[in-house]
């Protein structure tokens, strides 16, 4: 029962947090945007643990995983996700974002010898062939630069993404609790982002209306800290390969608040690609049926 309330709790989060990205995009830069939202989770995170007698600081020896955790899921894949939502509806970036399945598991061979089956290799073509049914038109019919833009930037996030989904995974075998590596990770994403703003004189636009702050509070408080530790905790408890498939269902919620909000307009061949694309991920995770040994008389 745990394990499926974190399931559905981190689809639902994780589903609806895409369009509020989306309402950030605008006078504020993204640098400023992603600030926002890690720094107000992790002062919000770390007074909780703090609070409720939970808060301890891992040890130097893990602190490298910690800030390699904080690099990839609060500071660069998300500065790629919030470019990216400039070029291409939000949804869209979901269904890019879904590919986590696959990244998760070539990424748990390479780091930590898992085996690759011929699963994978089904999914990463149906989920290839789907994203370009999704965005063909705009490619190849229109050439259009902004949606390469928006494509190059959601791969190169969902990577970040996943190798985060490594450290955290490290960090979690090690006995780091998730809540104790997000708040930290937070902290130092958000100082990371700060000095960042410093270095490039990025300029500090405050948020410039009501909608903003609504979008800003909601991704802090929901989308940080519950959808990130809702995830990860799925991440110790079941693996990354099977806490990555909370992404197949996010697409579905991500679009349909992209129709209603963003006025994305369906095509046959779009419908297609998301039925392949998300049938990579289902196909990722299929077990063969167990042989049956021949009875012996």
């Amino acid at each position: 029962m745990t394990n499926i309330l974190l399931f559905s709790s981190t689809v639902l989060i994780w589903g609806t947090t895409w369009i509020a990205i989306a309402m950030q995009v605008g006078p504020v830069p993204v640098l400023v945007s992603v600030f926002y939202r890690f720094a107000a989770a992790a002062v919000l995170f770390l007074l909780v643990l703090a609070a409720t007698g939970r808060l301890t600081i891992p040890a130097p020896r893990h602190q490298p995983f910690v800030l390699a955790q904080a690099l990839c899921l609060f500071c660069c894949n998300f500065l790629c996700f919030y470019t990216a939502a400039g070029f291409v509806p939000s949804g869209l970036i979901s269904v890019i974002f879904s590919l986590a399945t696959i990244y998760n598991a070539v990424n748990a061979r390479l780091f930590f010898g898992d085996p690759i089956t011929g699963r994978t290799l089904i999914a990463a073509v149906l989920g290839a062939t789907g994203l370009v049914l999704l965005f063909g038109p705009d490619i190849v019919l229109d050439f259009d630069a902004d949606t390469w833009k928006g494509i190059g930037l959601s791969v190169l996030g969902t990577l970040f993404f996943s190798l985060g989904n490594m450290a955290s995974r490290r960090n979690s075998a090690a006995g780091i609790p998730p809540v104790i590596a997000n708040a930290w990770g937070m902290a130092y994403g958000a100082v990371i982002l700060l000095t960042l703003i410093a270095l490039t004189g990025t300029p500090v636009v405050t948020p410039p209306d009501a909608k903003y702050l609504v979008a800003l509070l909601y991704l802090a408080a929901i989308g940080s800290v519950v959808g990130f530790t809702t995830y990860l905790m799925l991440v110790s408890r079941l693996g990354s390969s099977k806490a990555a498939y909370t992404t197949v269902l996010f697409p579905v919620v991500a679009l349909s608040l992209s129709t209603i909000y963003e006025g994305y307009h369906w095509t046959a061949a779009g419908l297609f690609g998301l039925f392949l694309t998300l049938l990579g991920n289902v196909v990722i995770f299929t077990k063969p049926a167990p042989r049956r040994t021949p009875a012996t008389a």
